[in-house]
């Protein structure tokens, strides 16, 4: 694979990520001086020589790695694109990451990588809540291939993560650990380092268990789970490294070892993504501290008009968990922001959340999350509407809880919207 200098310098002084967003990877001289990458809207690539088209495909097929003085070429855009190879080193840069691949969605980047590193007769275990698409393939599509999934619940320490590891009966058969911390929609966080542990203590001479984080709701910047022991990070580039609502797209990255393998299978499953998505989301990339520093900010004030209002029964955020809960440990050692991601429990049910939902004017009645712009949306019967009654109570999800991604609007205009909201409830 191509490998890339991350350790840029100016005098003795290392760039960060934000400053390199706008130029890592990318050689203006090779595209006329454009000053930005331009879109590689192109199917095929031409190959010089015959010969070099042999040696591409030997490269793409992992027959031989590219020597010293070896380009590993650009043969197809569902194999490799500049566009795709671009976005891809940048993204390396705020988790520090060896290696990245990035997918049609969020959605093909989990599912591609479970695909990968599972089979029939192997344990999925997983935190809950999740996003309801992951929930869906992990609990409705893996099992079809035989592999077994369960769940424990987000929150809690690793003791009892790895009690109900052991009372599966199934410990030895323990090939992954994936989970989404902070969960979605309840803002529960799970200790990476809690897990890594544990993946590591039940990895056997044979078959080493990699710990898979979906980093989506804090990532990249406010979290960063390889420092605490992860092996592989995923992300719905959908949200906040797209930040627009105008793309959708996922990322798998991470150590080589567990990356490359995917990028491979992704290949033949044709879950790239597009050049025109790539060229998109290098666009987000150089405002992303901005924009997520903003919605933090605006969150922040949010979640304090939540906490006092007399219609709300619960706030669900992390800058408002209290000291002496837990969580506040969690929080502290592998969290460095709040995020932009606020659930609240409205007093009352559905009724009352959907009364409150459709007197919003400013913020969108709309699932997704991580834009400019703010969405509300109810999980119960939304985002999460495939998961059982059953699971959603032990989960924490109620018929009265709504979900906010805040965006980067006047936090004092949010605030008057949903206090206008309240009031036709």
């Amino acid at each position: 694979m191509r490998k890339k200098d991350k350790n840029v310098r100016i005098g003795d002084r290392k760039i960060r990520p934000e400053s390199l967003m706008m130029s890592f990877g990318y050689r203006a001289e090779l595209s006329e001086g454009a000053i930005k990458c331009p879109i590689f809207q192109t199917a095929t690539f031409a190959f010089e020589k015959a010969e070099d088209g042999k040696r591409f495909f030997q490269f793409a097929l992992g027959e031989r790695e590219p020597g010293p003085s070896e380009s590993a070429g650009l043969i197809y855009s569902r194999i490799n694109n500049p566009d795709v190879e671009i976005l891809e080193d940048r993204l390396t840069l705020w988790d520090d990451a060896e290696t990245c691949c990035v997918f049609a969605s969020g959605m093909a980047a989990i599912a591609t990588t479970a695909l990968q590193h599972l089979g029939p007769g192997d344990l999925l275990f997983h935190s809950e809540p999740l996003y309801g698409g992951t929930e869906y393939l992990f609990k409705h599509v893996l099992p079809r291939y035989g592999i077994n999934t369960v769940g424990f619940q987000a929150g809690k320490s690793g003791a009892y993560i790895e009690d109900v590891l052991r009372k599966t009966g199934n410990a030895s058969r323990l090939k992954m650990i994936f989970i989404e911390t902070p969960a979605n929609p309840t803002n529960a966080l799970v200790d990476i380092g809690d897990c890594a542990e544990i993946a590591r203590k039940y990895s056997r001479p044979d078959c080493r268990v990699p710990v898979v984080v979906d980093n989506t709701f804090l990532g990249p910047l406010f979290q960063h789970p390889m420092k605490h022991g992860a092996d592989i990070v995923i992300y719905s580039a959908t949200k906040y490294i797209g930040g627009h609502s105008d793309v959708v797209a996922g990322v798998c990255l991470g150590y080589e070892e567990w990356v490359e393998p995917v990028r491979g299978l992704r290949s033949f499953l044709g879950t790239t993504c597009s050049p025109w998505d790539c060229w998109l989301l290098l666009r987000s990339l150089e405002t992303l501290k901005l924009r997520m520093t903003c919605q933090m900010k605006n969150a922040q004030r949010v979640a304090d008009f939540l906490t006092t209002h007399p219609k709300v029964e619960r706030v669900y955020y992390l800058g408002r968990i209290e000291r002496d809960d837990p969580q506040y440990a969690v929080f502290e050692k592998q969290c460095e922001g709040t995020g932009g991601i606020i659930a609240f429990d409205i007093r009352g049910g559905e009724k009352e959340a959907f009364k409150w939902l459709n007197a919003l004017e400013l913020v969108h009645i709309a699932v997704s999350l991580g834009g400019t712009e703010s969405l509300a949306q109810h999980p119960a019967s939304m985002t999460h509407a495939d998961v059982s009654p059953e699971d959603r109570k032990h989960q924490g999800i109620g018929d009265n809880m709504i979900r906010l991604s805040v965006g980067v609007e006047h936090p004092d205009d949010l605030i008057a919207d949903l206090q206008q909201a309240f009031d036709a409830v």
